[in-house]
């Protein structure tokens, strides 16, 4: 997800220390596994979406679709683990902060996959995928002290118009998903599923303001696959038949492969989060009332590096913050990184369930067509 980047480290205006009781305190069992879960739901339509636009588009069947939504999931878990608690003294900000695949990968992964298998897709593309996604990632770690010095050289007019130009691409791979979703489906109940969830998303976002607000793209996508399923255009099926239980494992897919072009354009997406990061950790700084300085924005840079490579190996996609969550922090007022970590468990044992996995495998492509063209929009 994306947030508009703030004042760099040394130019950031200062914020009053907060006590660091409030960011390290552990609220009770009850109150922390429902502040978890609420960070989830609020998370979970922009987590799940990268995973089923990807494997729409490399033309993957729905075993591996639900493969790749549940080890999205895991990987989730463990990424914020890594940025919220921290490893050692070098990784992670210890903020509460939600990590998630970054849309702004969305394209650029396609392509790479299309491009390895001269556009066929398949479960054939992803080890160039991965091999890619695994070098960003160790680039990402690397860069981290590079970039905390550079900072200053990205103002809002350039990520601005960088992230300008990322959004409007991804529209289009929005739309493709519009039409053409099953046989026997006419094209104009298509376009009414797509074009009704981005209602239901509009309307919400106006008409509901705190938490509701925050799940409005969650809210679209449930109701457009209650529609559907109410009218025969979707099935539940596929659930039945997926395992209760189950979890990935390292380069399932196959051993990664490094293309020079795939890993150049992986690098690039990774820069891009490294200014949304920056922007997320100023932002989550300034609601818990902490200083944010240089070494916190390399540290939480660095996480997003460890992340990425976790992705890559464990058969998902780059990491960086979550901004929605950033505003969900705002709302609730608790400044607890521990609640965080309680959603990451949440995370996890979902992403051993690819029964849940099949739920979402089954939302038929214009419901996620029409959900995806609200959220790059609002990249946009």
């Amino acid at each position: 997800m994306t947030s508009s980047p703030l004042p760099p480290p040394d130019t950031a205006k200062t914020v009053t220390p907060h006590p660091a009781s409030a960011v390290d305190a552990v609220p009770s069992a009850p109150k922390l596994a429902a502040l978890g879960l609420q960070h989830v739901l609020a998370f979970y339509a922009g987590a799940v979406i990268v995973p089923l636009l990807i494997a729409g588009s490399l033309n993957l069947d729905t075993a591996t679709t639900i493969h790749l939504i549940n080890a999205d999931l895991l990987t989730c878990g463990l990424a914020t683990i890594i940025q919220s608690a921290g490893i050692g003294k070098h990784v992670g900000v210890r903020l509460p902060i939600i990590q998630g695949v970054t849309t702004t990968a969305v394209s650029p992964i396609i392509a790479i996959g299309l491009g390895a298998t001269n556009g066929e897709g398949g479960t054939a593309s992803l080890p160039t995928i991965y091999g890619a996604i695994i070098v960003a990632g160790l680039f990402t770690f690397f860069a981290a002290p590079v970039f905390g010095k550079v900072l200053r050289f990205f103002p809002p007019i350039v990520t601005g118009t960088v992230l300008l130009v990322m959004g409007t691409s991804l529209l289009a791979v929005s739309a493709n998903d519009f039409i053409n979703y099953a046989e026997g489906v006419p094209a104009t109940r298509d376009l009414l599923y797509g074009f009704g969830t981005l209602a239901v998303i509009v309307l919400v976002q106006r008409f509901f303001r705190g938490f509701l607000g925050t799940l409005s793209i969650l809210i679209g996508l449930v109701l457009g696959t209650a529609v559907a399923l109410a009218l025969g255009d979707a099935s539940f099926a596929g659930v039945a038949a997926a395992q209760p239980f189950g979890i990935t494992t390292p380069f399932y897919f196959g051993i990664p492969k490094f293309d020079l072009v795939a890993i150049f354009s992986l690098i690039i997406v990774m820069i891009i989060t490294m200014v949304e990061t920056t922007g997320d950790v100023f932002a989550t700084g300034e609601i818990v009332k902490k200083r944010i300085r240089r070494d916190d924005v390399v540290r939480a840079i660095r996480a997003d590096g460890v992340s990425t490579v976790l992705g890559g190996v464990m058969n998902s996609f780059p990491y960086t913050c979550f901004a929605q969550n950033v505003g969900l922090v705002r709302l609730t007022g608790v400044k607890s990184r521990w609640v965080a970590v309680a959603a990451a468990g949440f995370m996890i044992i979902l992403g051993l369930l690819p029964k849940a996995g099949a739920i979402v495998a089954a939302i038929p492509s214009p419901v996620l067509g029409g959900a995806s063209l609200a959220l790059f929009a609002n990249v946009a």
